[in-house]
């Protein structure tokens, strides 16, 4: 495919997005939101941040049931990497509804297919695969587990704005205090050193030298028997940090992890849910700086469509679990198979890893722009199709603007356009589009977003 040619992908989304009719919440998308705020749980965030009730998706686009129409610059934190509603991924599905939906674990031609799919991505050491439970957070709790079963070691290092998930050791390993606080004994053995933040410098080093100073952090830990950190298990971490704000290490940051771990024993761990499949142009964001983990974790885009299926690919030596050491119901989900696969291979047939590569770098231009035009964008960072803009209050003082930054995900949403907030001071603009969508609405779309900066920036909107 040339990857120039952009009427396939226009093909896949609305065109004429976005296109508001009634700022939302529109009153029928008001009348669901009420409905879901008397019968479901308090916890919910996602429709309070940005209130609507969704009608249908087609590719980069969201219709609500008012029908407006949005640029989703958010593709469901990552899981909708090839858009709504795509014709291959669903054509898959629909065939496979029709046979079988659920085996456990017994197997079929295409769960087969599944594993043959994902051998054609995965590094060739990476040779064994276990789907477990159905999200993101099982992925992680199975890594782990696997970690500790091999080594006979309980700990595990994290980094802090490291994010892997809501449940038991997943938790324990996600450093935000907002979803630890109030949830009880966490799983223990988990402890934290700083990740390579460079826009806010955790060591106080000249910037340049803040990947280094965070290996030199793992090395000095492992190596010093007083630093109070236990002989681990693993380190586990996201190539390219998602919830933490879109933080990017360098590549040599990446080698010297991958080299400490090896040095002293320790499993590595990569958490590929987010930054994973395509998503930083790339098929996995770890081989930017050409290593290799010992165990990896994907979900999220893995569904083709937002089916739930998650898995660990691992290296051989660690095939040491004895039969049903880890067992689980959902393991077994047929239509995530079959439409993930069907979402991988089409991925692969059109180059799009390569694509999010070339439209990440054309969005960057423009968001480096827009960091030179307002006072309050105090950086903007991205890899591919992951990209952030920080708010501060004033570039000199870098002090985080996080209630700005909410405004500008309420404007951009009542303006057609679909963004959340992270990092954390909650100060980072997140921008997780869909790998297919058209350049025109995602240029458009960052345009709109420049045009809230400003209009905030000037007063014209509280």
């Amino acid at each position: 495919m040339n990857m120039d040619n952009e009427g396939m992908f226009e093909g896949l989304s609305i065109q004429d997005a976005p296109h508001i009719i009634t700022i939302p919440p529109g009153p029928k998308s008001v009348e669901i939101l009420n409905y879901q705020a008397a019968h479901e749980s308090s916890a919910l965030t996602y429709s309070k941040n940005l209130p609507m009730a969704i009608d249908r998706g087609r590719g980069a686009t969201l219709v609500d049931v008012d029908g407006n129409v949005y640029i989703d610059l958010f593709s469901g934190a990552g899981v909708m990497a090839l858009g709504y509603s795509h014709p291959t991924v669903l054509k898959a599905a629909h065939n496979q509804i029709d046979k079988v939906t659920h085996t456990l674990d017994i197997p079929s031609e295409t769960r087969e297919n599944m594993v043959a799919t994902l051998s054609r991505i995965l590094p060739k050491e990476l040779t064994r695969l276990f789907f477990g439970g159905p999200t993101g957070s099982d992925a992680v709790e199975q890594a782990i587990k696997l970690a500790r079963y091999n080594t006979k070691r309980n700990g595990i290092i994290a980094f802090e704005g490291g994010y892997h998930g809501m449940t038991g050791i997943s938790l324990a390993a996600t450093s935000d205090r907002a979803h630890r606080e109030g949830v009880g004994e966490l799983s223990p053995g988990v402890q934290f050193i700083p990740y390579p933040y460079r826009y806010r410098n955790p060591f106080g080093c000249p910037e340049d030298k803040v990947d280094e100073q965070a290996a030199n952090t793992l090395e000095r830990v492992l190596d010093d028997s007083h630093s109070g950190y236990q002989h681990p298990a693993a380190v586990i971490l996201e190539a390219v940090q998602g919830e933490g704000g879109t933080i990017i290490p360098t590549p040599d940051f990446l080698q010297r992890v991958r080299e400490i771990t090896k040095k002293y024993g320790v499993l590595l761990i990569c958490d590929e849910i987010q930054c994973g499949l395509g998503r930083t142009g790339k098929m996995f964001a770890f081989q930017y700086g050409g290593i290799v983990p010992d165990i990896m974790t994907i979900s999220k885009a893995l569904g083709g469509v937002g089916f739930p299926i998650s898995a660990i690919a691992y290296r051989e030596e660690l095939n040491t679990w004895p039969t049903g050491k880890s067992i689980g119901t959902f393991r077994g989900n047929m239509v995530a198979y079959a439409a993930g696969a069907a979402g991988l291979n089409w991925m692969l047939d059109n180059n799009i890893p390569e694509r999010a590569a070339k439209l990440g770098a054309k969005a960057m231009n423009k968001l480096n722009g827009i960091c030179t035009k307002h006072l309050t964008v105090g950086n903007v960072r991205g890899i591919g199709m992951m990209l952030a803009i920080e708010m501060v209050t004033d570039k000199e003082s870098r002090i985080p603007a996080s209630e700005l930054t909410k405004k500008v995900r309420k404007y951009a949403h009542q303006r057609g356009v679909l963004v959340e907030v992270g990092g954390h001071y909650s100060n980072v603009i997140r921008l997780l589009p869909s790998l297919v969508i058209p350049e025109k609405l995602l240029m458009n779309g960052i345009d709109i977003i420049d045009g809230v900066i400003t209009d905030l920036e000037n007063g014209k909107l509280k």
